[in-house]
């Protein structure tokens, strides 16, 4: 991946970024993904999690909102949070 001046970015670092977080609606899902929102960043505030039930109570849709300090620390936590075994999808 090319790394972008920071001139050219579209966001402005550092800043609270939402990302939207869906997996099957299982124990230990919201867990598992405030736990990676603290590995990159410490004062992740686990009670602003937004839930979002699917209609069917199947899924889960999470928010959660990093302080974005980097496009590295940005782009490290959506692949960590792609290849979690819990995560559907990361938007």
């Amino acid at each position: 991946m090319a790394d972008i001046p920071p001139e050219q970015s579209l966001i402005e670092y550092p800043s609270a970024f939402p990302i939207k977080v869906m997996g099957a609606h299982v124990e230990g899902f919201e867990e598992a993904i405030v736990s990676v929102a603290l590995r990159f960043d410490p004062e992740f505030d686990r009670q602003r999690v937004e839930r979002r039930p699917s209609k069917g109570g199947n899924y889960m849709g999470l928010t959660i909102t990093v302080m974005a300090t980097s496009r590295e620390q940005l782009d490290e936590l959506y692949r960590t949070l792609s290849t979690h075994p819990m995560v559907k999808v990361v938007l």
